[in-house]
């Protein structure tokens, strides 16, 4: 089994009920965004993907969808917070459905971080 990392950042803002009494603030983040993709076979070229692919599935929903938005008022959040957690696994999906759409390889994201702050992140995985 093989597995690759790919790190993004995005800027974003929102506001969560019953978490926290700061957290119930409007209030934002600088994200820092680790994927993990993985598969067990190696391409002709000897890698699992290309890199710069992976890079593009993981731009086309950070800096596509996420980045500098108020994330409470998207789509995909309107009917539950957008916490750590939820965002990671939002990231996930999307990822996932990019790489079947658009790569020949057979890799799946085998998780997600969501960095809120240097030093406090959720992880999720979604296999």
């Amino acid at each position: 089994m093989f597995e690759l990392k790919v790190k993004t950042r995005f800027a974003g803002a929102h506001q969560l009920a019953m978490v926290g009494r700061k957290c119930e603030n409007l209030h934002g983040h600088n994200w820092q965004v680790e994927v993990y993709v993985k598969g067990e076979k190696l391409n002709d070229a000897g890698v699992l993907a290309d890199f710069g692919d992976i890079k593009r599935a993981v731009r086309a929903v950070v800096d596509g969808e996420l980045d500098h938005q108020f994330l409470n008022e998207l789509p995909a959040f309107e009917d539950k917070q957008p916490t750590s957690e939820r965002i990671a696994v939002y990231i996930a999906g999307k990822v996932q459905a990019y790489i079947d759409k658009h790569l020949e390889e057979k890799i799946v994201v085998s998780r997600v971080m969501a960095w809120e702050s240097d030093d406090a992140c959720a992880i999720y995985y979604p296999i």
